[in-house]
């Protein structure tokens, strides 16, 4: 079975009756605004220490994609290791972007989302996805997902289409939490892409 079959054969609704609402873009910046951080603050340890404990804790690799918004040359996306499920009833995600990304507005203006849960052998790809300033769709073969529109990158392990929910500020980043309208599973070894200690797995 090819790629739109086995998706068509994968994909859950989760909206029962209709159509998703039309998206709407939400505010890329919530306020209130980031604060300095003051100096009985800061914290205990460098930064460089914070990744290097951090980094031992392996994730999945995403790409994060959303359809041309008004006004925008084509569609956005970034690679994204801080997505994770946050609840099953409504069905909810979430993930993180820094509050300086470029792509974060263009996704916000498009008020939805896929993510595509990267394979293990899209290591290349995600590293296409994580350089600012150039064509990250260029080569990269992709469909629109069924209720967004958002590209849906053709081998990704699986995908969860998606409506901006709510975006809330946390530090340096914005916590970007979707609501699920469909989602599933592509054929493949099922083998995933894995970030540890700054490499893949």
């Amino acid at each position: 079975m090819g790629h739109a079959g086995a998706a068509a054969a994968a994909v859950r609704y989760l909206r029962s009756a209709g159509s998703a609402p039309a998206a709407q873009p939400v505010e890329a910046l919530p306020r209130p605004e980031l604060r300095c951080v003051t100096d009985d603050e800061r914290a205990p340890f460098a930064p460089g220490e914070f990744r290097r404990v951090l980094g031992t804790f392996a994730t999945g690799v995403t790409v994060i994609t959303a359809p041309a918004a008004t006004g925008e040359p084509g569609p956005a996306g970034f690679a994204c290791q801080s997505f994770s499920a946050l609840s099953l009833d409504p069905p909810l995600v979430v993930f993180m972007v820094g509050r300086t990304s470029t792509t974060w507005p263009r996704i916000a203006r498009a008020g939805v989302f896929c993510v595509n849960v990267l394979a293990a052998h899209q290591g290349e790809l995600c590293r296409g996805f994580a350089v600012s300033g150039t064509d990250k769709f260029a080569d990269v073969p992709y469909d629109a997902s069924p209720i967004s529109g958002s590209p849906r990158l053709i081998d990704a392990a699986a995908w969860v289409d998606c409506t901006i929910h709510a975006v809330h500020t946390g530090g340096d980043h914005l916590i970007v939490v979707g609501r699920v309208d469909g989602l599933g599973i592509n054929e493949g070894d099922g083998a995933p892409l894995l970030f540890h200690k700054g490499r893949f797995l």
